[in-house]
């Protein structure tokens, strides 16, 4: 199936010197999944709302300034795809071009909503995420955009002192706050008004009570909820227990799974591929491959990877922070490093993953002696 069907023309769109003041407003009134950027009438990236979470940025600045590229796809790129490029480039809309002309756009919810009869054989427990970030109804607004920032994500579950799921906060709950407060100040407020916004807690501002679903749940009808309620993700909880957190699940974890290959080699999605410099994505394929052969007893199902550009530098070269994700026969598996460019932090990462990858091995060795030393006690 290829996009044509799906990706449409009507699209917003801002010149890259448009002030910021205007972007936010039309996300308050429009609420658009993204908005293009355009120089004098050339596609030049995208704005999404995680990008109006930077809000050192003021209202006199260009668009451009939180403009970030985005994948350019055709009309007649495949879905499975198309859903790749998504999910590597964070983006929840890509360009679609046709002949070289920037013709209209393709959403994450179109393309979830042409695949959504395909998704019952499929269920929650086979592609949400197990590891969840969460904060507490106290951590203050300034906290949690960290926390957004430094993970990738765009949702956080909400627990209370006792450790009980009782809201989610999302970056569309923030920029709501923010857009708001920044309509009812004057520009001599705007940075006192900025402070207080940041030091909310998020018991204020998140949206509660919040949509759970169970790891049986088929991922067509959690898929149909999302869409149905407008819900980027819902929190995946024990059955008959809506109130602790065992994961998450979002429309970016469905448009992972329809880039599940069943080719030779391992599948790997890589987000911010654009941060690759020295290495390739073959590069990062084979090299973990050659960790996942150490331990022949595993398959894996998917490899994510991440990468997160810091502000620091050094001689020009980035502080990246890289996190290689493994979802495998055995469970999950993990590794995380910082480095001065893709290629050292990916290094850093894959080590951390091997040492991980080694100390499965040893374990699951351990219990297989223990169960053979056991089945021998038994026999005397």
């Amino acid at each position: 199936m290829d996009i044509a069907d799906i990706a449409t023309s009507d699209y917003i769109e801002v010149d890259a010197t448009e002030r910021l003041a205007k972007v936010r407003s039309i996300f308050e009134r429009k609420n658009p999944r993204g908005i293009i950027v355009t120089n004098d009438g050339a596609y030049e990236g995208v704005i999404g709302r995680r990008q109006l979470l930077q809000s050192h940025v003021q209202d006199d600045a260009k668009a451009e300034s939180l403009m970030v590229s985005a994948p350019q796809v055709e009309r007649t790129d495949d879905v499975r795809e198309v859903a790749r490029v998504l999910v590597e480039g964070g983006t929840k809309i890509a360009p679609v071009f046709e002949a070289d002309r920037l013709w209209g756009i393709v959403t994450t919810n179109a393309i979830l909503e042409a695949v959504l009869e395909h998704l019952d054989a499929l269920t929650v427990a086979d592609i949400y995420t197990e590891n969840v970030v969460t904060v507490a109804e106290d951590t203050h607004i300034g906290q949690a955009i960290n926390l957004l920032r430094e993970h990738g994500i765009s949702r956080v579950p909400v627990l209370d002192e006792d450790g009980l799921l009782s809201g989610m906060l999302t970056t569309h709950d923030i920029v709501d706050v923010v857009v708001r407060d920044m309509d009812k100040t004057t520009r001599g407020e705007r940075a006192g008004g900025n402070d207080r916004i940041l030091d909310i807690p998020v018991y204020d501002v998140m949206s509660s009570p919040v949509a759970t679903t169970e790891t049986a749940e088929s991922v067509r009808s959690a898929v149909s909820r999302m869409l149905d309620n407008d819900y980027n993700g819902l929190v995946v909880t024990p059955e008959g227990d809506d109130s602790q957190v065992v994961g998450i699940l979002t429309k970016t974890d469905v448009l992972r799974a329809l880039t599940y290959t069943e080719e030779e080699h391992m599948d790997v999605q890589i987000t911010n591929i654009t941060l690759l410099d020295t290495i390739s994505r073959e590069d990062v394929r084979v090299d973990i491959e050659g960790v996942v052969d150490k331990y022949s007893d595993m398959q894996v199902r998917h490899a994510h990877v991440r990468f997160h550009e810091h502000k620091e530098k050094l001689r020009g070269t980035p502080l990246i922070q890289c996190q290689i994700r493994l979802r495998t026969t055995e469970g999950q598996i993990a590794g995380s490093g910082e480095g001065y460019g893709a290629e050292q932090s990916f290094n850093v990462a894959l080590d951390k993953l091997e040492r991980n990858v080694l100390e499965l091995k040893d374990v699951r060795s351990d219990e297989e002696y223990r169960g053979q030393l056991l089945r021998k006690l038994g026999e005397l």
